[in-house]
């Protein structure tokens, strides 16, 4: 199941995208498919054909991980 990531490269618009599992310490790339700009629009220094683009690490500042459908089903606290 894939996991939908806020990507945040250095200098850049932040990225939205999905990756197939959560990476290791030893990885040095990051494989992000279906990358887009948070509204939904293609990236202007990506070709609109490409599928999956790898980013190393050093350009990433940090992810940010969104909730999956079934985390958002589950109840949390709730005031009566």
């Amino acid at each position: 199941m894939p996991i939908t990531v806020i990507v945040h490269i250095s200098n850049e618009d932040p990225i939205v995208g999905e990756i197939e599992e959560m990476p290791n310490s030893t990885d040095t790339n990051l494989a992000v498919s279906n990358p887009r700009r948070r509204d939904g629009k293609d990236i202007h220094y990506i070709d609109s054909d490409v599928t999956i683009v790898l980013w190393p690490w050093n350009k990433i500042a940090f992810l940010e991980i969104l909730p999956s459908e079934e985390e958002e089903r589950i109840i949390g606290f709730v005031r009566e």
